[in-house]
């Protein structure tokens, strides 16, 4: 039997310390979505994904997030839009974003509004673990 990492052994504690806690992947690209749910179960995080930020919101779940990785661009609202209306609404979610159409002032809009990390795709899972640990820590 191989041991765990000290990554995964890390997250298996981070998962029940958040309890009923998820990251929520909100993306319109279905394969990314399931990409993502794979790599996180496979270090005992719980997550749940949605196909668009209106289907995030109306699934009440911004509640039990403990971290948002989010695509910024989207049909219907983007990423920095459903960021706005959380924070808005003073539902203050760490967040990750991710991109294949970020520009510097996307990157700085984001930042500034408080987002942990903004990623371009295809990024590095270890970075993208590593953001969202640091984002559970928060």
């Amino acid at each position: 039997m191989i041991a765990p990492s000290s990554a995964e052994r890390y997250f298996a504690i981070m998962a029940v310390q958040t309890k009923a806690k998820v990251v929520a992947i909100v993306d319109d690209d279905e394969l990314m979505r399931s990409a993502l749910q794979g790599m996180l179960k496979s270090v005992g995080l719980p997550s749940q994904a949605f196909a668009s930020a209106e289907e995030f919101l109306r699934s009440g779940e911004q509640h039990q997030t403990a971290c948002l990785i989010a695509d910024i661009r989207m049909p219907g609202m983007s990423g920095l839009e459903l960021q706005a209306k959380l924070n808005a609404e003073h539902c203050r979610i760490p967040t990750i974003f991710i991109t294949a159409h970020g520009d510097t002032k996307m990157r700085m809009q984001a930042l500034r509004a408080g987002a942990v990390e903004f990623l371009a795709k295809p990024f590095d899972d270890e970075v993208l673990l590593e953001s969202v640990r640091a984002a559970l820590e928060n």
